[in-house]
């Protein structure tokens, strides 16, 4: 097992029911090892450790009575590891109005994202455990909270004011946006190697998706909302809704809030509309016979084309497009399906570098320039760490 030779930072990103992990030292974006804690079952966990190149190091089952967090600590105290962590980074969902940029996880900080819970009730919960077991287990250890709403601090005022009353807005009613930290990522390495243009649309892809227009490498409007149901048709997620459809469903059918969030969140999307998968993978296969798959496929990628046509407005223009996400960095054929629909703003594919999942994935005459990037959510939880604790001298 890779060990490191000085201090280190713990990142740790929660899922429903997995806890992805990356162990960073001070010096480049390279994570000395990362891994996946998850339930195989109601008595069991399975972890897994990989290297840096994604070769397995490690694969075992575990009891499930210890905590996800617990497991980690315990797995990196056994290898000698837990000593030299410095600072244990969290990625949350949800920032609220007032958590615009990282911060250090203090009682009063603590105190507030527990304010913050309606807003994402169905993941600030799991992701502030994480946060509580890891005071519990070390509380000596520093912890930062990183938010994927921050990086959408920077939209106007007309993009983040829904059409409701001003007190409400001004109460925190407003458009967040999320999947920041990947559109961070995505930005600023397209900045460093000199392939950020001015006018540029990022599609985050996967289970969850969404899409930001980006001035400048500054966001200025996104899909999502004011929580992660917004925008355009996901995995179980409806996206933007017509709100007379919610009351219609509690006034005529007589829906309480749980029913009504099933439909929004837990049964609606690309499941809903095929009644068979919210996996794209499966509903391509379906596809080819399942005419409520292709209906999902078609939906899915019809509502993204239309926020892209209506970003390159915002943006004056369009530079680049990017693809990132699960979704985005590996089906060609939801790549193609969006892209068919783009050739007036100036988009072409090449078919070829397009099923390679190549890098760059526009034709030599495409007037914009389409590409593909791994986005790296816990490598930028690492700098954020980096540079909070460097701008308080501790580097």
């Amino acid at each position: 097992m890779t060990k490191t030779g000085g201090e280190s930072f713990l990142v740790l990103n929660v899922g429903s029911s997995t806890l992805k992990f990356g162990v960073f030292g001070f010096a480049g974006d390279d994570a000395v090892f990362q891994g996946v804690v998850e339930h195989a079952g109601p008595n069991a966990d399975q972890l897994r450790i990989t290297d840096r190149s994604g070769r397995t190091e490690l694969s075992q089952l575990s009891p499930g009575s210890e905590s996800l967090v617990g497991k980690v600590l315990r797995f990196l105290d056994a290898r000698g590891m837990l000593a030299k962590i410095q600072a244990v980074g969290h990625r949350l969902v949800h920032g609220g109005p007032a958590m615009r940029e990282p911060v250090r996880v203090d009682a009063s900080v603590r105190t507030l994202l527990d304010q913050l819970v309606p807003l994402a009730p169905d993941h600030l919960p799991a992701e502030l455990f994480a946060i509580d077991e890891v005071s519990r287990l070390r509380p000596l250890i520093e912890q930062i909270a990183c938010f994927d709403t921050a990086f959408h601090s920077s939209l106007p005022t007309v993009a983040r004011i829904f059409g409701i009353p001003r007190d409400l807005s001004e109460s925190g009613v407003v458009r967040y946006g999320f999947h920041g930290l990947s559109y961070e990522y995505v930005t600023s390495t397209l900045r460093a190697r000199g392939e950020l243009p001015l006018r540029t649309i990022v599609a985050h892809l996967g289970n969850g998706a969404s899409t930001c227009a980006v001035l400048d490498g500054v966001s200025i409007d996104t899909s999502m909302g004011m929580t992660p149901s917004g925008g355009f048709v996901m995995s179980t997620r409806s996206g933007d809704l017509d709100p007379g459809v919610l009351l219609y469903l509690m006034r005529a059918r007589g829906f309480t809030r749980e029913q009504l969030e099933e439909v929004t969140d837990g049964r609606g999307g690309l499941l809903g509309i095929s009644g068979i998968s919210g996996d794209v993978r499966e509903l391509l296969l379906a596809s080819a016979t399942n005419e409520a798959a292709r209906d999902a496929i078609d939906a899915f990628c019809y509502q993204m084309r239309k926020f892209i046509g209506a970003y390159a407005v915002v943006l004056g223009g369009l530079d680049a497009l990017v693809f990132t996400g699960g979704i985005g960095e590996h089906s060609a054929i939801i790549r193609a399906s969006i892209c068919k629909g783009l050739q007036f703003l100036g988009v072409t594919l090449d078919a070829e570098l397009n099923i390679d999942d190549a890098p760059l994935i526009s034709s030599a005459s495409s007037r914009v320039v389409v590409r593909t990037l791994h986005t790296r959510e816990d490598v930028m939880i690492a700098r954020h760490i980096r540079a909070l604790r460097a701008s308080r001298g501790r580097s």
